[in-house]
């Protein structure tokens, strides 16, 4: 059973089965939202955006159109998704660039991720890190900007 908290704000019909939103997360209509996902507190889900199954986003993230989450994602606190190469007050992009976040990978806190960038299978990003370029599968990475600080035993 999917369980929208009353004062959650949630325009998308597009939520899957076993999914928890709380108090506060906002989901635009246009949002794609995955089977027994929990969407914490405080939380943005903006239009043109899917979340595979079982991702965990906790308070403090928002996630901007072209983002596109894969199955058993764990984002965390106040992680920062991008999605425009080149901002600028009121000049929009003919097509914004989000974040490509594949299967498996965790983003720790508070970790920058910018437009464009892809992290893959297994990867972890370290809490605090600017992510600049492409993170490869089980990679782990820390710093600013993120370097490559170990490699996971990919999961067989």
């Amino acid at each position: 059973m999917t369980f929208i908290h009353q004062f959650a704000d949630v325009s998308s019909t597009q939520i899957g089965l076993g999914t928890r939103v709380w108090q506060f997360a906002i989901i635009l209509a246009g949002a794609i939202i995955g089977r027994n996902c929990n969407i914490c507190a405080h939380t943005f889900i903006e239009n043109d955006v899917v979340l595979g199954d079982r991702v965990t986003v906790k308070s403090g993230v928002f996630l901007w159109a072209g983002t596109r989450i894969g199955n058993d994602v764990f984002i965390g606190p106040n992680a920062t998704f991008t999605n425009d190469p080149f901002p600028r007050s009121k000049q929009y992009p003919a097509e914004f660039v989000g974040v490509v976040v594949d299967d498996g990978a965790s983003i720790g806190a508070n970790a920058t991720l910018l437009p464009g960038i892809r992290i893959g299978k297994g990867a972890m990003v370290g809490a605090g890190a600017v992510v600049t370029k492409d993170v490869q599968d089980w990679n782990v990475v820390a710093g600013n900007p993120a370097q490559v600080i170990r490699v996971l035993k990919q999961a067989e």
